[in-house]
Parts: C-alpha cells; structure tokens; sequence
C-alpha cells in the first residue's frame, strides 16, 4: 500500500472535502467574497494553523471549488454527448447542472472574484466544455460569414481544435444564447414575467440550428 492509499492520506481528504462543504455553505448565504479559512476552522473545531494545512489560501480554496465544479460538468457534458445528446440535449444537461447548484454555477460563469486570479490548468478543465460543443457542431456548418473569418484569424482559444471557423462560430453562439437565458433565470430576472425559460431555450436552439446564415457574398 503506498502513502497516498494510506489512512493519512485517506483522512487528509476526508478533512478538504468537509472544508470545501462549508465554503459551499458559506457562498449559498453569503456570496464567494464570504469564503473565511478562519471561520470555517471555527465551524470544524480546529485552529486556524491546523486548517491552513489542507488549504494554504482562501485563493487555493477557491481554485479547488472552481476545478470542482468545471470538472463535475464537463464529465456530465461528455457523458451524455458520448451517449448520443445532440445540441438541445447538452442544453438540457447543462441546464440542469446549473439549476441543481446555481451558487456553483455562478462561481464559474458569474461575476469574477475579486483579487482572484485562477490558475491555467482551471482554464484547460473548462474548455473540455467547448471541445464536446465543438464536436456536436461539426455537423452543422453554415455558409461563411465575416465573424467566421474573424474567427479563423483568431481561434487561439480554441486550443489547436480542428474545427472549421463556422463550426467554431456555431459553438460560440450556442454558448452564450444559453449562457445568456440561463444567467437571467437563475438570477431571478424572469420572476414575474409569466413565461417558460424551458420554452425560451428550446426556442433560441430552434432559431440557431434552423437559420440558414448567409454567405459573405450575399450579405
């Protein structure tokens, strides 16, 4: 049995995950900025030298709520791609990860942490995300645009994806008509208006995979 099979390292775990429970807590009252290592030390009865072993920063807390959270969707998201989800599937799959935990999901696609600065390997967790988008899009390429060549001289974030510029345009513009609708609702902005977020997604996917976008010549 190696050490990091070990009781120690068993119980160093056990000791992160009940720490990273209660800075979930302290978020769903309070917001990101409430996450204290001193209290949550209070709350666990330890000192707050004791805890700072597990955890060296509130900032490394953070970093390892954020790669928890771009982690647990990015699975959920290439699970169900891998299982034969087509676009309006992801968006179900990625809507109902964002309703089970809005807190979690705000913390990744929500307002930034102030003074926060998350690490490159976060960044690479989350583009698995795009990649499955990208994957689902490939089949659905349109006419070129401007934007597209925009996109072909600047797909660096695209991490060396071979996807044409119109799959890659296709991906963006799902991406944020749905991040779009789903940051109003969970923030409560459609409270009141008398109408189903269900049906103003399935609509927005409806117009995007049904628009025939034309060519640059024809524009």
């Amino acid at each position: 049995m190696t050490d990091v099979d070990g009781p120690r390292e068993r119980y160093r775990a056990q000791v992160r995950a009940e720490v990273k429970q209660h800075a979930w807590a302290q978020i769903a009252a309070a917001g990101v900025s409430a996450v204290s290592l001193n209290a949550i030390a209070r709350q666990m009865s330890m000192s707050g030298p004791a805890l700072y072993r597990y955890f060296a920063s509130r900032d490394e807390l953070i970093t390892a709520l954020i790669r928890d959270a771009y982690r647990s969707l990015a699975d959920a998201v290439r699970e169900a791609f891998d299982a034969g989800a087509d676009l309006v599937g992801l968006a179900g799959v990625i809507r109902g990860w964002a309703r089970r935990d809005p807190q979690r999901y705000f913390l990744v696609y929500g307002t930034p942490v102030p003074g926060y600065h998350a690490p490159d390997d976060t960044t690479a967790i989350s583009f698995e995300v795009m990649t499955v988008l990208l994957e689902a899009c490939a089949s659905t390429d349109k006419p070129a645009t401007p934007f597209d060549a925009h996109l072909e001289d600047h797909r660096e974030w695209a991490n060396g994806h071979p996807a044409s510029a119109a799959t890659l345009h296709r991906a963006l513009s799902f991406w944020t008509r749905l991040h779009g609708v789903l940051s109003l609702e969970l923030a409560g902005h459609f409270t009141g208006m008398k109408f189903d977020p269900d049906l103003l997604i399935a609509d927005e996917l409806a117009d995007l995979l049904s628009a025939e976008r034309p060519s640059v010549g024809e524009r």
